[in-house]
């Protein structure tokens, strides 16, 4: 007797029935669809927030904020949609003169590529979860969307969805919850592309399953990332105790939960922080982490680190109660410190920490640096903190060498703003694709796929290709 799939085939069969419908919409239709999720959000904000705390222990005006920003996506993408560019339509009509041949009429446009999962993540319960980037730009693509619920917050998932089902078409999103169900998402022949936020070994792990299914299909996985940042001789000179304070808020900003947090400082060697540094970290207050599985990982790691020869602690917050005078339950903020030298020499330093833990990193030249810099693996965003008169070229320099999605120039890498124009990639293992990434305009394009139509009658085209343009959206022309 065949194993039962722990995959629920009802939401499979409502995702592959929606296709059609979906694909067929205007793009004002979707556009409509989108605003009209972001106006869910709104009119039910107390509620969701309500069940988030309860489930996530982010706190009411992080988790408010967070409400705004997925908001913020859907209505962007809806916009997006409305204008009709993302679907890359170009002309080019039959030519008999053409060099170095006669051409046909080819029209070329990208069409949604059908049902996708999205996996949601755990610190980011609204914004990378049931309606936020990955199912706005799915949605708005035309695909319909399976997501995987994330065991944080299953409650808050189960709401979410139930509530924009009633303003979306049926079978245009789904919930399935569950490991085992996970992993059969990704390799259910139904499923055309998956978008995934979390742990490197649990992304790799999916990531070989789409790319081991016999049709390998698209993943787009954001995973782990170091983000380093650098502080030039001049910068330290010139503002070292302003640098450590921002420094020390981004580490310990959502707990140190955010995948952009700098979890290296490069300080050149006798920078003479380590005061500041001590002081800044013992005054930073404690705070509960989502859930005994991130804080038993962050504790394990972080020993794991601290406990290696060629590293020193500097120093850790002690433990206590919030600022509120509420207990807490949380670990401390954490400093450790190696040299460059010994970085280079014990690659198995090169970690993320999740949580509220980072590293200093001690130059005794640019030379040193630049070659520390060299052996570090793709992050997500990789910052310079220096003197614009002077050191513009070094910058330059930095950044060529570090393998990033995002440069920041004198500024943090936490806190994605939620723009056309943001990525949120990189090279391995911050992406296992960095070309379109979860937040940003082009986020839409990991869901399309083009299509060229050639000596096709007026009548047999899409609507986008037609001459007529009735859908009045943007038509490149001519070869």
């Amino acid at each position: 007797m065949p194993s039962r799939s722990p995959l629920d085939p009802l939401a499979i069969e409502a995702a592959r029935a929606a296709a059609p419908t979906l694909a067929a919409l205007t793009p004002s239709e979707v556009g409509t669809l989108l605003r009209d999720l972001a106006d869910v959000l709104r009119e039910h904000t107390d509620e969701l927030v309500g069940l988030a705390e309860e489930e996530t222990r982010l706190g009411d005006v992080r988790l408010r904020s967070e409400v705004v920003r997925t908001r913020a996506q859907l209505e962007m993408f809806a916009e997006i949609t409305e204008d009709g560019a993302h679907l890359g339509v170009m002309i080019d009509q039959a030519d008999d003169t053409a060099v170095p041949a006669p051409r046909p009429d080819v029209r070329r446009m990208l069409v949604p590529l059908g049902p996708v999962a999205v996996f949601t993540a755990s610190n980011f319960p609204f914004a990378f979860s049931v309606l936020g980037g990955d199912t706005a730009s799915a949605l708005a693509a035309g695909c319909p969307v399976v997501v995987k619920a994330h065991e944080g917050h299953p409650r808050l998932t189960d709401r979410t969805a139930a509530l924009a089902a009633e303003v979306l078409p049926p079978g245009a999103l789904s919930v399935v919850h569950g490991r085992e169900a996970g992993r059969a998402l990704v390799t259910d022949p139904v499923v055309q592309a998956v978008g995934f936020t979390g742990s490197t070994t649990g992304g790799r792990a999916l990531f070989d399953l789409a790319s081991g299914r016999p049709d390998p299909i698209p993943f787009y996985g954001e995973l782990g990332s170091l983000n380093p940042v650098v502080v030039t001789p001049r910068a330290l000179a010139a503002r070292g105790p302003a640098l450590v304070s921002e420094y020390i808020a981004s580490v310990t900003r959502s707990q140190g939960q955010l995948c952009t947090k700098p979890g290296l400082l490069f300080l050149p060697e006798h920078h003479g922080l380590d005061g500041l540094l001590r002081l800044a970290v013992t005054q930073s207050s404690p705070a509960p982490m989502l859930g005994a599985w991130i804080t038993e990982a962050y504790r394990t790691t972080l020993d794991e680190l601290a406990m290696h020869p060629a590293v020193r602690r500097i120093a850790a917050a002690p433990a206590g109660s919030h600022h509120t005078g509420r207990p807490t339950e949380g670990p401390s903020a954490t400093l450790l410190t190696v040299t460059a030298h010994d970085l280079r020499a014990h690659p198995e330093l090169l970690r993320e920490c999740f949580g509220p833990a980072s590293t200093v990193v001690t130059y005794a030249s640019t030379e040193e640096l630049l070659t520390t810099l060299g052996e570090l693996p793709g992050s997500l965003t990789a910052t310079v903190h220096g003197q614009e008169d002077t050191d513009g070229q070094l910058a330059r320099t930095i950044w060529s060498v570090l393998r990033a999605g995002r440069l920041i120039w004198n500024d943090w890498p936490t806190g994605v703003a939620v723009t056309r124009a943001m990525h949120h990639g990189g090279p391995w293992p911050a992406t296992t694709n960095p070309l379109h990434t979860s937040v940003g305009g082009t986020a839409i394009a990991r869901w399309l796929r083009p299509v060229a139509y050639q000596n096709m009658p007026e009548a047999l085209l899409p609507s986008p290709l037609r001459t007529s343009n009735p859908w009045r959206i943007p038509q490149r022309t001519g070869a």
